[in-house]
């Protein structure tokens, strides 16, 4: 059975930097049984980053589609609606029980929203209903870089690597992004703000699936180690490294990525 304090000495043990920024993806299944469940992970990871900054991807890509509009350019359909306040995450348990906890702020992006929870929380996702891409330069996939984060992989692999979305975009990969932006509208108490974005696209079907292959890399040249965390077998990396080697192989080869 895993206690808050346990998983607070494997956190610890795993060498992430309470007093830095921690971004987590994460499988709550692989962390092993846990005495209540996501919300001791969540208590371990609040409690060991208290003088740091959390952050937890909220995104909704898979809810916020585009539809029709009328002839004053409203929508007819609320799936084009990015509901801030009550939309839920597509991307994990523990990232939907993480934005309801007390303090935490969502991001306005509306389809690759982040909640976030300590130091210069409100700064850091300030402005992404100004963004157009899922992963901007400006955005906060980019100050992850700009924070030199530490991204967490808790029992999941590569391939569940949003920053390598942004390092893609950052560098102008071509078949990346739709051809044409989507009207999406933000939801924001009476209020609907349009935003509209690039969505991710590629070709030859899920880039993300293609991460992995980097990962013998990222281990050699020290952007990531492997760590434990309860169960989970789990990857922490450096933004700041990770998104150098990245843009350095995608220099010499664009598609890398393309495939596996």
């Amino acid at each position: 059975m895993k206690t808050k304090e346990s998983l607070l000495n494997d956190l610890k043990a795993a060498g992430i930097n309470p007093r830095g920024t921690l971004f987590v993806h994460s499988s709550v299944k692989s962390v092993g049984q846990c005495e209540n469940g996501a919300d001791t992970i969540l208590d371990a990871l609040i409690e060991y980053m208290h003088d740091g900054l959390l952050v937890l991807p909220t995104h909704t890509w898979e809810y916020v589609t585009w539809e029709k509009f009328d002839e004053n350019g409203a929508p007819t359909s609320d799936k084009n609606i990015f509901d801030h306040a009550n939309m839920p995450s597509c991307v994990g348990a523990l990232s939907n029980v993480f934005m309801k906890r007390e303090g935490v702020i969502r991001s306005l992006h509306p389809t690759h929203s982040v909640a976030a929870l300590g130091k210069d929380a409100a700064d850091f996702v300030a402005g992404e209903e100004l963004t157009q891409t899922p992963c901007p330069r400006n955005g906060c996939y980019g100050k992850l870089y700009d924070r030199d984060a530490q991204i967490l992989f808790l029992g999941c692999p590569l391939t569940k690597n949003t920053y390598i979305h942004g390092v893609e975009e950052w560098n102008n990969i071509p078949n990346r992004l739709t051809e044409k932006q989507h009207q999406i509208f933000i939801k924001r108490g009476d209020d609907l703000l349009p935003c509209p974005q690039y969505r991710h696209h590629f070709a030859g079907g899920n880039v993300s699936d293609n991460y992995i292959k980097a990962e013998p890399i990222f281990i050699e040249r020290g952007a990531a180690t492997y760590c434990k965390i309860g169960d989970a077998h789990s990857i922490l990396t450096g933004a700041v490294k990770m998104a150098d080697i990245t843009s350095e192989i995608l220099q010499k080869d664009p598609d890398y990525f393309g495939t596996l």
